[in-house]
């Protein structure tokens, strides 16, 4: 058996603000430590189950966070940031299930550090359902057949996750106050919580579902400023609906959706503020 695990940072335990997800800022090097920790226990779950491969893929910026010489033996891991599918590389149908760590709340909902991608993004749709990191990864374990069976993060992303996915097991680490103010259990507890979810979703993987993407989904990302809509709209196949900061995409599938998007908000971000 062969598990996934994507691990991002803004929702691992102890996490209130920017100064701990940045590599320059000053708690950067505490957060990595943790998160690697709690990479570790989710693997520690799994393994207790009779899962005998985890492939780890660290998630946060520029997915180089996780510390290699620390994670647990067993988990293999890609880190680096020029992946083709992102937060989701290497997740093919050879896994029974994949699991979301350290995950937070899409853009504009209540969350510690909720955003979409990046700050520029107001919302992102598929075929007008709106959607986060969170959904539109389970989109790409869905068209593999694949279920996401838990979500670990802040009670912003479980609350997401339990909204598209029925029946999935979600460990919320902390609860936010506000968007950079957390309620927090101590790592030691977290890591507990963890094992212990990873090794029940493990054992309900089969009541789970996949989150089937449409087919020929439309990509829409509403941008929070015009300027990011033009140099969104640059890639060809994109155009700006008229009247919004709304770029559509039409894509042949989610695969092609989801790299559209890693594009467009590469692109956005071009964008300067002055």
């Amino acid at each position: 058996m062969k598990l996934f695990v994507s691990v991002d940072m803004e929702g691992i335990t102890g996490l209130p603000d920017y100064t701990f997800v940045e590599s320059n800022k000053h708690n950067y090097e505490r957060a990595r430590r943790i998160m690697t920790q709690e990479a570790n226990a989710i693997v520690e779950g799994a393994l207790s189950t009779g899962v005998k491969e985890v492939l780890v893929n660290d998630s946060h910026s520029k997915m180089n966070n996780l510390l290699v010489e620390e994670l647990h033996p067993e988990a293999s891991l890609i880190t680096g940031d020029l992946k083709p599918y992102s937060m989701v590389q290497s997740l093919d149908a050879s896994y029974i299930g994949a699991v979301f760590a350290g995950y937070h709340s899409r853009a504009g909902q209540p969350g510690v550090m909720s955003h979409s991608m990046i700050f520029g993004v107001r919302n992102m749709y598929i075929n007008d359902v709106v959607i986060g990191e969170l959904g539109l990864n389970a989109y790409v374990a869905g068209y593999y057949g694949v279920p996401v069976i838990m979500v670990a993060g802040d009670d912003g992303a479980c609350r997401e996750a339990e909204a598209l996915i029925p029946g999935i097991i979600t460990a919320a680490v902390k609860q936010s106050i506000s968007r950079s103010a957390v309620k927090t259990l101590h790592p030691q507890k977290s890591q507990a919580l963890l094992k212990e979810k990873m090794a029940e979703a493990i054992k309900k993987r089969d009541e789970i579902l996949p989150l089937i993407p449409p087919e020929q989904p439309v990509l829409k990302i509403e941008f929070t400023n015009y300027g990011q809509a033009e140099w969104a709209a640059l890639m060809p196949g994109c155009e700006i609906i008229e009247g919004t900061t709304i770029v559509k995409f039409e894509a042949k599938d989610i695969l092609e959706a989801y790299r559209a998007m890693l594009v467009m908000v590469e692109l956005a971000m071009q964008t300067k503020f002055c």
